[in-house]
């Protein structure tokens, strides 16, 4: 099983969108996909289920948000019994060959990040401190270990707020890589060796405590890495990305630590505008010789390749 996080600092570069067309297309080529819904937004949630259907089966009972609540999170709720099964996308998808299934953000979860807070502060001694840190920070990880998400997927996106607060740290903690959607423009790219920095410094931070004076054995090191960079909502002229937005590629392509995949998804309003509407991923309404369609196919080809030679290289 791959986890994955989908995140930048930067909100509206399609994230949402990205994480739904991404786990949707990877169903429909037989793989076992759960995503998850670390954003307050719920948009991710909202791909797949209506408002009204929200409110109806998921607000009060099954989502993310009960999960992380209580005194630790998990200790009242198993994860496993968060996760939901989307009909109309299921639909779509040959249930002989893939699925997916989703975990619900909530708009309340906007608030855990200062619950945890306080949880993080509440040990009386050094020891008790660090022990509380890996078992906050390191929560999602260890939910995702259970054989239950183990058997069952091949591969878990998560789609994370655009900030670097407790509840992104426990996707990223979760996480074996860690993919960057992003606009061609100085705003979106501004803020990408700043997430760089973060990352590394919570690597660094949460590895040290695992090696050094906890005593825990529930916690092993981590190393996340970067899948790369996606441009998204990218601009087409006669074939080509936009001179003014190619020179924002190139700028990241050559000066930044995170690598950029060769696939880029242009803007485009009728395919994406109306994302969610119908609780299926505008990549499985539209047709398969349609332009964005093959865009998007060759993002897919090209990430799940990545994840194939992350896991040679990593040797398993």
């Amino acid at each position: 099983m791959r986890v994955v996080s989908v995140m930048n600092y930067k909100g509206g570069v399609g994230k949402t969108t990205l994480t739904a067309n991404l786990g949707a297309a990877a169903a429909a080529r037989g793989l076992r996909v759960l995503v998850i819904d670390l954003d307050p937004q719920t948009n991710l949630t909202f791909s797949f289920f209506s408002v009204e259907e929200w409110h109806s089966q998921l607000k009060d009972g099954r989502t993310i948000r009960q999960w992380y609540q209580g005194d630790m999170p998990g200790r009242d709720m198993g994860l496993a019994d968060l996760v939901v099964t989307p009909e109309r996308v299921n639909a779509v998808i040959d249930a002989e060959a893939g699925r997916l299934d989703l975990i619900s953000s909530h708009l309340g979860l906007i608030d855990i990040d200062l619950e945890l807070a306080a949880l993080l502060g509440g040990a009386t001694t050094l020891e008790g401190s660090k022990r509380r840190y890996l078992d906050l920070h390191g929560c999602l990880r260890q939910a995702l270990a259970d054989s239950h998400f183990q058997e069952n997927y091949d591969l878990v996106l998560i789609d994370c707020a655009p900030n670097f607060g407790l509840v992104t740290k426990t996707a990223i903690v979760a996480s074996e890589l860690i993919l960057v959607p992003a606009k061609a423009d100085y705003l979106s790219t501004l803020g990408l060796d700043y997430l760089v920095g973060n990352c590394a410094g919570l690597v660094e931070e949460f590895n040290d405590y695992v090696n050094h004076g906890t005593g825990s054995t529930n916690h092993a090191t981590i190393h996340p890495s970067f899948l790369g960079v996606v441009f998204t909502m990218v601009q087409i002229y006669s074939q080509q990305v936009t001179l003014a937005q190619q020179s924002y590629i190139d700028e990241v392509r050559d000066g930044s630590r995170v690598p950029v995949l060769k696939s880029v998804i242009r803007n485009s309003p009728k395919h994406f505008g109306s994302a969610g509407e119908d609780g299926v991923p505008a990549m499985l309404r539209a047709a398969r010789a349609d332009e964005v369609v093959k865009e998007f196919d060759q993002l897919v080809n090209e990430i799940l390749g990545a994840l194939t030679e992350a896991r040679g290289a990593h040797g398993g």
